[in-house]
């Protein structure tokens, strides 16, 4: 049977997410310190674009960009309007590949246009080099046979983060089907790349290599490692001074030249970045009110520059001029509303919090309530979507201490006698309270912590409490008995 190809017009509905609105969207997800780095970019970048200064009128910036934002109303919708449309839309529609269009790296397919809208291979780099990056360069560095390359190769591959050799010869060679004698050869030679110490099975050989790196072999240092490591660890020093049939002096000089080696090698490379939290959001107790201020300390007053508004108004401009003082106008226009737009959700958002959090802003984590996004939503009037958004990577400044917003986000458990839900951080709380309070000698056993919470009128079930206290990082009962 034939096919016909026929042409059909269709009429259907599409959320189409705008340049400019991705980016309002962006700025909503980011943590102040990436936001001080954006708008401190664009203030290089975009000469429309000016930091007000503490003498500047702020009125007559509000009137700079209340007359753009007249010029290009036509052709833009604001992004207060849009955040809450987008958020609606996207439970339909998850297309984020308009990011990646006009970066196309390929070399038979590059598009025309500036190589400045490129993106530049080195901000693509997603990690640093990790310790095993690291260990493999070396390895291919030297002059090994296949074999060696090859056990080597396993060698690295079971080292862990900290340096240490986490499998043992037996199970290299049976992998490799080679000989024990071969793969311990190969893993001393492993041990003798950088960092000192790595490739060790445990401490008391991680010293050793150190020390024998710094040519200590038979010195009182290596001594010590060899046959004193319990003594040391327990600061025995007189016990070693008399083994070893050598000064107390000298023992103390080889303990200083010990406690500056690394007892975990591998953390040089380690992938874990320090991060330094600024609060978004102050909660400040005035009378019987709590007040919520945002932080804006670090953030810019931005305007828009008079120079070029006058400028392009008084048409002095060419049609190329024109063009790109237009281009970066709406640029600096739509930045200006997404960051107000974003400091006024944030504040919304804590406010309602706030409001819903009371009593833990009065007792502390016990006074926690269960709180859904749903909540907070449907009371300051917008998208769940939205508020998981502003609750993202944003903390604030409690009487109680810093928290993230998340955190006042949990399910409830049900209480006895109709009372009213309690949070599960507030459970977990009182689940360490007990555990702190219990006698090291007999510790409690989940279902016993089960029984006492529910005669404080808290019904939960002896899994829930080993979830719990798993998620506390607390060991069990068994873990936690102490002997003496």
């Amino acid at each position: 049977m034939a096919m016909e190809m026929r042409q059909q017009l269709k009429m259907t509905q599409q959320l189409v997410m705008t340049p400019q609105l991705q980016q309002a969207i962006k700025l909503l997800q980011m943590t102040r310190i990436e936001l001080q780095e954006v708008v401190r970019q664009e203030l290089e970048e975009n000469p429309i674009l000016e930091e007000m200064q503490e003498s500047d009128d702020s009125r007559e910036a509000e009137t700079m960009l209340e007359k753009a934002e007249a010029e290009f109303s036509e052709n833009d919708a604001p992004a207060s309007e849009s955040f809450d449309e987008v958020a609606a839309g996207e439970e339909t529609l998850r297309d984020w590949d308009s990011y990646l269009d006009g970066y196309n790296y390929s070399s038979g397919d590059q598009q025309p246009g500036d190589d400045d809208d490129k993106l530049s291979f080195e901000n693509l780099l997603t990690r640093k080099g990790t310790l095993y990056d690291h260990l493999h360069w070396q390895l291919q560095m030297g002059r090994y046979t296949d074999d060696e390359l090859w056990v080597g190769e396993e060698i690295i591959g079971n080292i862990d983060d900290d340096g240490y050799f986490c499998a043992t010869v037996a199970d290299i060679a049976r992998q490799c089907e080679l000989s024990e004698p071969f793969v311990e050869t190969m893993l001393q030679r492993i041990q003798e790349c950088d960092p000192s110490g790595v490739g060790a099975r445990n401490l008391q050989e991680c010293l050793l290599i150190q020390a024998r790196s710094l040519g200590m072999a038979g010195s009182v240092v290596e001594a010590i490692l060899l046959k004193h490591l319990p003594e040391l660890e327990h600061r025995n020093y007189k016990p070693i001074a008399l083994s070893l049939k050598v000064d107390p002096e000298q023992v103390m000089a080889a303990i200083r030249v010990i406690s500056g080696f690394d007892p975990k090698p591998g953390r040089l490379f380690s992938s874990d970045e320090v991060h330094y939290i600024s609060p978004d959001i102050f909660v400040h107790k005035v009378g019987d009110d709590y007040v919520v201020m945002l932080n804006e300390d670090g953030l810019p007053n931005l305007r828009l520059s008079s120079f070029y508004l006058d400028a392009r108004s008084g048409g002095s401009l060419d049609a190329k001029a024109d063009e790109y003082v237009s281009d970066k106008m709406r640029a600096a226009q739509w930045l200006i509303k997404s960051i107000q737009q974003r400091q006024r959700t944030i504040f919304r958002v804590a406010k309602s919090i706030v409001k819903f959090q009371r009593e833990f802003l009065e007792r502390g984590v016990e006074g926690l309530r269960p709180l859904v996004l749903r909540e907070v939503a449907e009371d300051i009037g917008m998208h769940e979507s939205t508020i998981s958004r502003v609750t993202t990577n944003k903390y604030m400044q409690t009487p109680q201490g810093l928290y993230e917003l998340k955190y006042f986000f949990n399910s409830g458990l049900s209480t006895s006698g109709g009372g009213e839900d309690v949070s599960s951080e507030s459970v977990k709380s009182r689940i360490r309270e007990i555990i702190d309070k219990e006698n090291p000698a007999k510790p409690l056993s989940d279902q016993k912590i089960a029984e006492m919470l529910s005669d404080a009128t808290v019904n939960i079930a002896r899994r829930t409490v080993t979830k719990y206290r798993e998620m506390m990082r607390i060991g069990s009962s068994s873990d936690r008995r102490r002997h003496f």
